[in-house]
Formats: C-alpha cells, structure tokens, sequence
C-alpha cells in the first residue's frame, strides 16, 4: 500500500515574512490580516503578529487605515531612505501624505487615516517641514485651510486655482484682457474672411480658428506671466461663447492633427449679436430671481441689494 505523504506547511518565522512580503507584491493597494489569515490558515494569530511587527520594525512594511479597517503595504525603497531614522508615527504620516499626492492633504484626513490624536498630528507635520520632506500649500477652495504634500511636488490646479489665482486672488483683469485679445482675434480672422470676397461658405468656413491657433496668439503676444496651456485658452473662449461673443463648432480630425482630441478638433468663430441686449437686462434687477419679491420695506430690496451695490461700484 502506497504511503500517502502530507505536505507541512512550514511556520519559520522567516517564511511567514517572506510569503507576507509575496502577498503584499500581489496586492500592491494592501492587504488586511484577514488576508494573511486566509492564506496561511495554520499560522496562529501570535505568529503572525510578531512576523508583521518585524516587518514594520525593519521598515519593509508600511502601516495604513482606511474604512475596512488596518492595512499592510510593501513600503517604498526610496520613500524608506528619505524617512530613515523617524519613528513609526511619522512614517506614518508622510505615507498618507504621500499617496494624497499633488492634490494635497488637510490634517484633518490625515487625523481620520492616522487615527493620531491633533496635537500628535501637528507635531509631526511641523518636523516633517523642517525636513523639508513635505510642505503646506494654501488652497484656493478654502482659504483658511492648508494642504500638505510632498516638497517636491507641484501643486495640482485644482488647489492653486491654475492661472487665474495669485497668492489665492482671483485676476478677473487679467481674465478680462485675455478675454478681449481672444475675441479681438477672432474678429479679425472672421473681418478677414469677409474681405476675401469669397464665396459665402468659404468666407464661413475661413473664419473659423481652431483654439491652438488662439493659444499661439495670446503667446506670442505676451500678455502673461504665467504659462497658459490650450485648455487655459479654452477656458476663456467658453466664457465668450456664454457671453453670446463667440461660437463653437465641432470637426473630425486626422489623429496627430495640432488641436485634435481623441480624432475631434473644436473651432470657433466671432459672431455679433443679432438684437443687442437692453438696458435693464444688463442691470442685476433685469436678470434677478427674486425680482418679483423685491419690494421697498421688505426683507429683499433695492436699498440692501448687494448685487446692485457691487453693479453700480464696478
């Protein structure tokens, strides 16, 4: 009769870190102890927090919490070698502000994800700028609030406001002078296109620019201190086309085409207004919501309108 053999699944220490070290390779997001428990049944709960202890002693394992509870990831070699000598607490917090990446972290996520009491919190964060391992960044969405991330990174727009913010202020007078330079563009092109004596569908269709071609007039003009991109361009072309100034219309276009997406390229034109627009519709009562509950005396009113007030001071 054949002798059946069993295989023994091993419980060195060694091997239990190594296959916790595998898993976390296959599971790059993390891994629970529910996982580990899953996959080394016959290891005991004490065997396996002792290997996972070592882990994080030795710096080979990063410790994270979301909502399903404690995580284990593989840590990072360089971000291991930059926070070399911190304690596991500060570790920790650069890993959470690590992965926020450039969009930023408020101190209170970092809190909620640390699970550190605030004062902990503040303490590191104050060390690990003095580091110079992350930073503070203002964010235009709350003024009051900072972000931390990584020092060498740069700040995403959605926290700096992209062009149009200045140390948190809105530039409404440089928008408004590349508002003017992008419609005085593409009245020329279409003012150029009706001298051509064309055809009319030739005249039409020349009088249209792509927003590239927009974009490498503004450049060359020079008007900005900061570098404005295509989307920036079309930022400000979409504001004309609410204004009723300009409009768009959408083409098909050889891949690698200059101002082509995904086989599409936008084109605008300058067009004048058909009937111009009165004179009350220009003032806040024309266009008021609550115009109908306005009333002298009342809780709405022309002598407490703040849109009126701003109207007649701009």
């Amino acid at each position: 009769m054949t002798e059946v053999k069993v295989k023994k699944e091993s419980t060195d220490p060694v091997d239990i870190e190594n296959r916790i070290k595998e898993l976390c390779q296959q599971f790059p997001q993390g891994i629970t102890d529910q996982v580990i428990q899953n996959d080394m049944p016959h290891v005991e709960a004490q065997q396996r927090a002792s290997a996972i202890n070592r882990l994080l002693s030795v710096g080979q394992l990063d410790l994270l919490k979301n909502s399903n509870g404690l995580l284990y990831r593989l840590k990072d070699v360089q971000s291991a070698s930059k926070v070399k000598g911190s304690d596991n607490q500060e570790k920790l917090v650069y890993q959470i502000i690590e992965d926020a990446g450039n969009k930023g972290i408020w101190s209170r996520d970092i809190r909620y994800k640390s699970n550190l009491p605030l004062t902990e919190i503040n303490k590191i964060l104050k060390n690990l700028e003095s580091k110079k391992l992350i930073k503070a960044v203002k964010s235009v969405a709350a003024s009051k609030k900072k972000v931390y991330m990584l020092y060498n990174l740069q700040p995403d727009r959605s926290v700096t406001g992209g062009a149009w913010y200045s140390d948190q202020d809105f530039e409404s007078e440089f928008v408004e002078v590349l508002n003017q330079q992008c419609f005085k563009f593409l009245q020329s092109k279409a003012e150029a296109a009706r001298d051509s004596k064309q055809s009319p569908m030739v005249q039409r269709n020349s009088s249209f620019a792509t927003s590239h071609e927009v974009w490498k007039y503004i450049c060359e003009l020079g008007i900005s201190k900061v570098d404005l991109s295509m989307e920036d361009i079309e930022t400000i072309l979409n504001t004309l086309i609410f204004d009723g100034k300009v409009e768009m219309t959408i083409i098909a276009a050889k891949e690698g085409t200059v101002g082509s997406v995904d086989g599409q390229m936008k084109l605008y034109r300058g067009v004048n207004p058909i009937i111009q627009p009165t004179g009350l519709v220009k003032t806040p009562c024309g266009l008021c919501p609550v115009f109908d509950d306005c009333h002298e005396g009342g809780e709405i009113s022309p002598s407490n309108c703040v849109y009126m007030v701003e109207w007649l001071d701009f």
